[in-house]
């Protein structure tokens, strides 16, 4: 019986290769891109109903005001950042976190005198309208009698 010494037989180990485990890191990436891809994209559309929502409730708010003293010809614009609050007149102050979401957020106002033919009612027609970033988020057109 002849032996031979001195060698080692080697005995593969199982386990992944390199090659396997890169395909297998690429698989899962495409299959979590795919299950993350919703929720990014709600997440989007979520944002843009809270600036909606937030630019109603500003027009809304300086329409009530501008209704207790309407002018003809009013025109007035809060450009973004400093959008003032009705109860104060004064801008919110966008360092403070609770008014911080205002940060972006325009107003303009327009007034405009109406005569509605063949009666002499005249009417004032208010327009605000609210953006965010330059973009319109918000607009609320109302006639008032004068």
């Amino acid at each position: 019986m002849i032996t031979k010494t001195g060698v080692h037989h080697r005995r593969r180990t199982r386990g992944f290769t390199l090659i396997e485990a890169m395909l297998a890191v690429t698989v899962l990436g495409f299959a979590a891109a795919g299950v993350l891809l919703p929720f990014v994209s709600g997440t989007a559309v979520r944002a843009e109903g809270v600036r909606r929502t937030l630019g109603a409730g500003l027009a809304g708010n300086l329409m009530e005001q501008i209704i207790n003293a309407p002018v003809a010809g009013y025109i007035d614009t809060e450009p973004q950042g400093q959008v003032k609050d009705v109860t104060t007149g004064m801008p919110f102050t966008v360092t403070d976190p609770k008014y911080a979401k205002y940060a972006n957020f325009s107003r303009k106002v327009t007034c405009v005198s109406v005569t509605v033919p063949p009666a002499t009612c005249n009417f004032i027609l208010i327009t605000v309208q609210v953006d965010y970033s330059g973009k319109n988020v918000a607009t609320l057109s109302r006639l008032v009698s004068e």
